[in-house]
């Protein structure tokens, strides 16, 4: 029987994603990305920004945990290799090819702030084409981490060949399920504490590869079992006050501060707060939510797409926004909040019917219903 609870967190905390980016893009406390804000922090407070503290410590680790129990779900129908297969399909291809057909687009407003300063001067045409597919990967690191872990996860499955570890997870009470925050605060600890500007420091900060295999492992091992998905469900509310409570003392005490550096993500508050929210937003949608209607399974399935191609509607109409109008900020807030909830869905509806980009992008290779 599906379980329609975790197709709800999922598209949820996708529209989330969508949200927190068209903050993040005008975000001025110091985060990498995005085009910046309209005046140095505290000079301007920009306390919209509050949704980067509030959404970031949790939503990407929720979802990789959602992933590690769908998983499960699936190799208890799929053969490994049937279940790989398919993986390596919609992740990978949209992960790689997807960046030369499509997210090349992305990568030209990443770069066109550089190139504007002369930095492609001389620079041949298909290098620039290069530079601008991988610089267009943007959300898509989600997706290429996703099947690396898939990878993995065939061979961690080797060593519980019998799933006897899997079992004993199954055993966890709410206690031992809130003490596994302690690894969530592990997790964060693998990041360069000062990343060198020039090596691969940052990326690993942001691809975060052991961080997200113990959410990944986790969703796999633990959260995949019914008594466990009850446990949290029974305890929802007070998960939920507590996470409520750790986030405010968190923003409260940190607000203006860069929220995606290792030293901050490694505060024991920040990921007591991430975590709690993670078991909240299981135990509130597992008591909650768990139907389903047209909307909701219209989400379902369209959720990945507007992953995928969301960010481009972001980089574009907010670089244009900024650059060339005089609109007031509210002003861009509102028309890109409305824009990335609008276009995204018609962007994905026209590319997904298009055979050959529908499994470049998406990695599907059925025709639309």
């Amino acid at each position: 029987m599906r379980k329609h609870w975790i197709d709800n967190l999922r598209w949820v905390t996708v529209l989330l994603v969508l949200f927190y980016h068209v903050i993040y893009f005008y975000n001025n406390k110091g985060v990498f990305g995005g085009i910046g804000g309209f005046g140095e922090y505290p000079e301007c407070p920009q306390y919209q920004d509050v949704v980067m503290y509030i959404l970031y410590p949790w939503f990407m680790p929720l979802l990789f945990i959602l992933a590690g129990v769908s998983a499960r779900y699936a190799l208890q129908r799929k053969s490994a290799k049937e279940w790989f297969k398919t993986r390596t399909r919609k992740l990978l291809v949209p992960g790689t090819i997807g960046l030369f057909v499509f997210h090349w687009m992305v990568g030209y407003f990443n770069t066109v702030v550089a190139d504007n300063q002369g930095v492609f001067d001389g620079v041949p045409g298909a290098v620039k084409y290069g530079i601008m597919a991988v610089s267009g990967t943007g959300p898509l690191w989600f997706i290429q981490l996703l099947w690396l872990l898939s990878l993995l996860l065939l061979l961690v499955r080797a060593l519980d060949g019998k799933d006897r570890f899997w079992t004993w997870c199954g055993k966890a009470n709410i206690v031992w399920i809130i003490m596994l925050g302690v690894l969530f605060w592990l997790g964060e600890k693998t990041l360069v504490q000062d990343p060198r500007p020039d090596s691969a420091d940052g990326l690993l900060n942001l691809y975060k590869p052991v961080f997200y295999l113990i959410c990944f492992l986790l969703g796999y091992f633990v959260f995949s079992h019914d008594a466990v998905q009850e446990k949290v469900k029974q305890a929802w509310i007070p998960l939920l006050v507590c996470a409520a409570l750790a986030g405010i003392v968190l923003i409260v005490t940190t607000f203006g501060q860069n929220n995606t550096t290792p030293q901050y993500m490694g505060t024991p508050l920040n990921c007591l707060y991430g975590w709690l929210m993670c078991l909240a937003m299981m135990g509130w949608f597992s008591a909650r939510f768990d139907r389903t209607g047209r909307f909701a399974g219209y989400m379902t399935r369209s959720s990945y797409g507007l992953y995928i191609v969301h960010y481009l509607v972001v980089a574009s109409l907010g670089y244009m926004m900024k650059m060339y109008t005089q609109l007031p900020p509210v002003v861009m807030y509102l028309i890109l909040t409305v824009a990335v909830f609008t276009l995204s869905p018609l962007l994905y509806e026209i590319l997904r019917r298009i055979p050959f980009v529908r499994w470049c992008v998406f990695g599907e290779k059925k025709k639309p219903c």
